[in-house]
């Protein structure tokens, strides 16, 4: 049985009025996640090395009233360059590249993003694209939000 994917990829970036080494400090620490990222209630590694490649953890969200549970594996950490990875949910896959560059110092944070839908979210891909991307930059804003406000 071959399934159907509904794909899509887009860009985002956002510039952080940050040296690049505080945005990788306070990127780089799961602790800080629940302070950017919205809904977010557990992130536990099950599987490897924390924030290393190949390392898979569990991240489970509250959206709405719905609980959506998601495995993030890191595909690439070259920081301060780079942290990429893939989550993938039901219905859902996508592939998530992280680039950091310093520019007087600010950091410019560009972040490529792929999805793969099938069943249900594949219909919702099709109907609202415009929904993903505006969470994604809504999520980077977040982070700019946060790191913004936290003392050196």
């Amino acid at each position: 049985m071959t399934i159907n994917f509904q794909e899509m990829k887009y860009q985002k970036e956002v510039l952080l009025n940050l040296p690049r080494e505080r945005v990788i400090e306070l990127f780089d620490n799961p602790e800080n996640l629940p302070k950017w990222q919205k809904g977010l209630e557990s992130f536990e590694l099950i599987e490897g090395q924390a924030g290393q490649v190949g390392a898979k953890s569990k991240m489970v969200y509250l959206m709405g009233k719905r609980r959506v549970e998601m495995i993030e594996t890191v595909t690439v950490r070259n920081l301060p360059d780079e942290f990429s990875g893939t989550y993938e949910t039901k219905g859902g896959w996508n592939s998530v590249e992280n680039y950091f560059t310093e520019e007087e110092g600010k950091t410019r944070w560009l972040m490529k993003t792929e999805f793969k839908f099938s069943g249900f979210m594949k219909l919702i891909a099709f109907l609202m694209p415009g929904m993903f991307k505006k969470e994604t930059a809504k999520q980077m804003n977040a982070f700019k939000s946060f790191a913004e406000s936290q003392e050196l």
